[in-house]
């Protein structure tokens, strides 16, 4: 979520890529992930907001730029 995770070795790696933008992807593709994305980027701002860390998801920075239009 968020694109977190990565190596403890690398100062600031991110994970390989974000579960958001892998069902938007999916989604997009006519699968059935049966995952809310929009739950999902909520919850992604929310352990991001408690970690300090910038959301790495690029679907979720859009979609979250978006819904303050």
């Amino acid at each position: 979520v968020a694109g977190l995770g990565g190596c403890p070795y690398a100062k600031g790696a991110t994970g390989n890529v974000a579960t958001e933008d892998v069902i938007y992807l999916l989604d997009g593709l006519g699968y059935e992930t049966g995952v809310d994305l929009n739950r999902l980027i909520d919850v992604s701002q929310f352990i991001t907001n408690i970690l300090k860390r910038d959301n790495m998801s690029k679907v979720a920075r859009a979609l979250l730029s978006k819904r303050q239009n």
